[in-house]
């Protein structure tokens, strides 16, 4: 699977749309952050980095061959396609006066250096690390040289999949400072860029200023039970973080893998919720850390939010990300054969439309492309999910998510009945793919004000009327946040996570007595700021 390549930075090349992000690119960065988090960094213009990388290029190649390395080593490593634009070289008067001159014979034609953004990321690394032979010593050979870069390319390069299994996986945790440095840098930049963009969608209307206000007392009562779970999620041994699975900047997700991998374990791939605006894979940490603690792996999918996408972005990201668990989960300790799709909120929605997408294709005659298939999904459980959009938009308008946006999201009015599961596994003429889908199971709560339950028992008639198995397990006068957060957070028995395990554990007495026997969970918020919290909860 071809991943989206890093930098040596710890950069994805694409995320900043530049061609490169250089030294002096890194130091701006971890200058905004000293100065402020999440404060908006400022980059020099792209012609700037053109010129820049071009003379970064040239001092590559000059040291290279000072160094006397084989020719057939120097013209692998600047193994480009064509410029695009040649203009570049020749408009910089500084490569063009200081440096052309140095190049050797197998790179002088200008026209032969290619893109930055091109490079072959393992000579790239292998470039960068000769170049810094002569700080630390330079009689190291030349073979030995390149092995040590084949082995840190591949520790650094290939985060997806480990060597053999969990072990070395567990080996291959720990990155460099640079690495993490680069990457919290290129994270901060993105999403103050895309907050500053929705604000100009949202608007500073006075809903949304009380709703954020709203949201940050909420965030402040449940604060002891974050500030444990966020330690759990950055600590733990039992779960890896950013796994790569496709080339956008938000394609990765986390698995949480139990300590005791004896057998192969059964698998959750979450897809967590967030408006379709502030969803992220850290949300179902909380989850994550309930199910691992009960021998299932969970992977939490990341996708793109609006507006860095709109909902077939977000479809589409959830769609790879499963795909990337059926088909690699076997070499992390999974069970393939065990793979349960879960979603909560907007991600029960997402995760609905990439499931009946994929049957719909699967029984379409153009089945080619595919890369995984329903039969895999042994079932699909959604937590308070809304699945036809068309009886949710002015639902969502009263509760201050204003049509404009939504629509926005949605990709306009005509593609509502497009993304609405409900209405397409209603249509007749997908009866053929409504017989792939797996058991569907819906749980949601009767006080829950952000999507009514009447969403989750609509859509399993729906199912039930076509044929499909659909059970819905209502939880009284539980709100949107009291399933997935308040109570999992207040401790004991969660009814929540005794469903999801009772369809995950379905058929496995052994599970099922283990999960009977299980001690009650320790509270990690006092149980005045929970029920403050769900007064003032915006959701």
């Amino acid at each position: 699977m071809q991943v989206n390549p890093l930098s040596p930075h710890g950069f994805p090349l694409d995320i900043f749309n530049s061609d490169v992000f250089d030294h002096e690119t890194l130091k701006l960065s971890i200058a905004g952050l000293h100065l402020f988090i999440g404060f908006p960094f400022r980059f020099r213009s792209r012609d700037s980095i053109y010129k820049s990388s071009m003379v970064s290029a040239a001092k590559v190649i000059q040291a290279l061959s000072t160094r006397m390395l084989p020719v057939q080593f120097l013209s692998r490593s600047v193994e480009l396609k064509k410029m695009k634009i040649d203009s570049d070289i020749n408009n910089s008067s500084e490569i063009h006066e200081g440096h052309l001159d140095v190049l050797p014979t197998a790179v002088s034609n200008p026209a032969s250096i290619l893109a930055p953004s091109s490079l072959d990321m393992r000579n790239e690394m292998a470039l960068s690390h000769h170049l810094s032979l002569s700080d630390e010593g330079a009689d190291t050979p030349l073979l030995a040289a390149s092995t040590t870069v084949n082995n840190s390319y591949s520790n650094r390069r290939r985060r997806t999949v480990s060597d053999s299994n969990i072990y070395g996986l567990r080996r291959d945790r720990q990155n460099s400072f640079r690495v993490g440095v680069g990457h919290a840098a290129s994270e901060t930049y993105l999403i103050t860029r895309l907050s500053f963009k929705l604000l100009t969608y949202l608007g500073l209307g006075y809903r949304w200023i009380i709703k954020f206000l709203a949201l940050g007392c909420y965030a402040l009562f449940l604060m002891p039970g974050f500030i444990q779970v966020g330690f759990y999620y950055y600590f733990s041994k039992c779960v890896h973080r950013s796994i790569i699975y496709g080339e956008e900047p938000r394609n990765r997700l986390d698995l949480y893998i139990p300590e005791n991998m004896d057998e192969p374990k059964p698998v959750v791939a979450f897809i967590t919720g967030g408006a379709w605006i502030i969803g992220y894979k850290a949300w179902g940490a909380l989850l994550g850390q309930e199910l691992v603690e009960r021998n299932v792996i969970v992977a939490c999918i990341d996708y793109r939010n609006f507006p860095q996408g709109t909902i077939s972005d977000m479809v589409k990201d959830a769609s790879q990300g499963i795909s990337f668990v059926c088909n690699n989960i076997a070499e992390y300790g999974g069970d393939p054969n065990r793979i349960y799709l879960v979603g909560q909120s907007a991600g029960a929605h997402i995760a609905a439309c990439a499931l009946v997408d994929q049957a719909i294709k699967e029984a379409g005659t153009e089945r080619t492309g595919l890369t995984w298939s329903v039969s895999q999904i042994k079932a699909f459980v959604g937590i308070s999910g809304g699945y036809n959009l068309l009886t949710l938009v002015d639902h969502f308008h009263k509760r201050g998510l204003y049509s404009s946006i939504f629509l926005s999201v949605m990709e306009g009015e005509h593609s509502l009945a497009r993304f609405s599961p409900e209405i397409l596994v209603g249509n007749p003429s997908f009866r053929q793919a409504d017989s792939l889908l797996p058991p569907i199971f819906l749980l949601h709560g009767t006080g829950d004000y952000s999507i009514p339950s009447e969403a989750s028992t609509n859509f399993a008639g729906v199912l039930r009327s076509m044929g499909v198995q659909a059970e819905v397990r209502l939880y009284e006068g539980k709100t949107h946040t009291d399933l997935f957060l308040q109570d999992p957070l207040r401790g004991g028995k969660d009814k929540l996570l005794q469903d999801i395990l009772s369809v995950i554990h379905a058929g496995d007495p052994l599970a099922q007595a283990d999960d009977a026997a299980a001690p009650p969970r320790r509270r990690l918020v006092p149980e005045i700021l929970l029920k403050l919290a769900r007064k003032v909860s915006p959701f």
